[in-house]
């Protein structure tokens, strides 16, 4: 029996790097499961497949003996056969598109598709100047901290974290953001993505209620749908969440998420009038409040003091979850963001998280901590604040000459970017488009929205765009505009 119609080319197992004994298996693996070798059909003698393939027989007893220990094959005085499998034939190619999202729940088929921009072109939202960093000083941190290691920092982390981070991480909120919390009441975990998963599975259950700024923070919406959530879509004003005053009423929330310190994506801060209205609204309607504090740790209003105080502060004892995480503060990569619950949750929340999630990074958690302790990172932030507000003026300045007043500039108090809304003759989506055409990429308003209809503008991140550069890249921006208003 000849093979050549089954399996595919053994000579070029070199330059893959494959064994050829290992290429065999799997290729006489695959003909067996997708029904091209069928169950029955006795395979040739081994000396006969390797005189046929130049390969040596002793390649051809190795695949032959992982098959017949996996159960595909069988051997009797007759030689080598198919074995009989309950193996049905697929309508479609497994791991097709149809087939893949067929086996997705409906929830998951659902969600919105995020933008997948490039991540380190100009006016990328969301990244910070990564070189800028102190990477020697972060690297000494890293170096002390694998010379501690021991065969418990390679398992898994501590529940809720390295004791020494929790207690840099409460410190560090306690003198920078207002916030009161015991190291105790600090969780760390795997990104602040994480950090909402927790919240919507833990503290809500499918169908419950949660509110939602709009626009939104696409991540933040998807995470509450997968977990089966009823999404109440809240509009934003320049005071930040504006609810009707009926809604408390008509849709109490089991669940409210709020960026209040730098509302994202437009940028508007929570007034103090709405964050006492809230903490009041949760109580009484038995939820909790989730406070979203991604990106406030640079002040451009007020240069030089200190961020607007966080929600959590203002009542310690309320059903508050502060989220945090250090992605902005030091490179997106890192991966460990921090929950802070009230003290009165800490046994049974705590219980809950060590029981859905795993730690890890344990090096890098007793790294951040001496980096924390050490002041390295506050010398950073004091660093780098005056050069991101010069960032932001350059790009204003260079918006408002390229695009006029005819395109508001939103936002700005905080955070490492801006808004500028478009006339309806330019959609924020082809702009998108038109722009990475350009080198650049800016991310369209429009997704932020729910139904992804609303307000039509565009996000432009300032972090890693130099303030030199800035003029330049907005005139080619302004040239896609005008390429985009000649197409139409």
């Amino acid at each position: 029996m000849s093979l050549d119609l089954v399996l595919g080319s053994l000579d070029d197992s070199a330059e893959s790097g494959e064994p050829r004994q290992l290429r065999l298996y799997r290729q006489l693996k695959a003909a067996i499961l997708d029904g091209r070798l069928t169950p029955g059909v006795r395979l040739p003698a081994t000396r006969q497949l390797a005189a046929d393939y130049r390969m040596a027989r002793n390649c051809v007893l190795f695949a032959y003996q992982l098959l017949l220990a996996e159960g595909f094959v069988e051997a009797d005085r007759g030689g080598t056969r198919v074995t009989t499998l309950p193996l049905g034939k697929t309508a479609s190619t497994p791991g097709s598109p149809a087939s893949g999202s067929a086996l997705l729940s409906r929830r998951a088929r659902e969600l919105p598709a995020l933008i997948r921009g490039e991540s380190l072109l100009p006016f990328a939202p969301g990244v910070p100047d990564l070189n800028a960093f102190p990477w020697s000083a972060w690297a000494r941190c890293l170096q002390k901290a694998w010379g501690e290691v021991s065969a418990r920092q390679l398992a898994y982390a501590e529940p809720g974290g390295e004791p020494e981070l929790r207690r840099a991480v409460a410190s560090f909120l306690s003198a920078r953001r207002g916030v009161a919390c015991a190291p105790e009441q600090v969780f760390i975990v795997a990104g602040g993505q994480m950090a909402l998963d927790a919240c919507a599975r833990l503290l809500a259950d499918s169908g419950d209620t949660v509110w939602l700024e709009n626009p939104c923070y696409p991540a933040a919406r998807n995470t509450m749908l997968a977990a089966g959530l009823k999404t109440v879509d809240v509009p934003v004003d320049r005071d930040g969440m504006a609810p009707a005053t009926t809604l408390w009423k008509e849709a109490p929330p089991r669940l409210l998420y709020v960026t209040p310190s730098h509302q994202y994506p437009l940028g508007s801060v929570l007034s103090l009038e709405r964050r006492l209205a809230f903490l009041h609204g949760v109580q009484q309607s038995g939820g909790w409040l989730i406070e979203d504090d991604y990106d406030s740790d640079f002040n451009h209003a007020q240069p030089g003091a200190r961020p607007l105080p966080a929600i959590q502060g203002l009542r310690p004892e309320a059903p508050v979850i502060y989220v945090g995480t250090f992605s902005k503060l030091l490179y997106p990569g890192l991966r460990i963001a921090y929950m802070v619950v009230p003290r009165w949750a800490v046994a049974d929340l705590g219980d809950a998280v060590r029981s859905l999630y795993r730690g890890g990074q344990a090096v890098e958690q007793r790294a951040l901590a001496r980096f924390l302790e050490s002041g390295q990172l506050m010398r950073h932030l004091r660093r780098m604040g005056p050069i991101y507000r010069e960032r932001q003026q350059a790009l204003r300045n260079a918006l408002h000459a390229h695009f006029g007043a005819d395109c508001p500039i939103l936002g700005g108090q905080a955070g490492l970017h801006l808004v500028l809304r478009l006339p309806d003759s330019l959609p924020d989506s082809a702009m998108t488009e038109a722009a990475r055409e350009n080198g650049i990429a800016v991310r369209p308003l429009s997704i932020y929205h729910a139904g992804r209809t609303g307000t039509n503008g565009l996000l432009l991140g300032y972090g890693i765009a130099e303030s030199q550069r800035i003029p330049e890249l907005v005139r080619r921006l302004r040239l896609a505009a005008d390429g985009l208003a000649a197409s139409r």
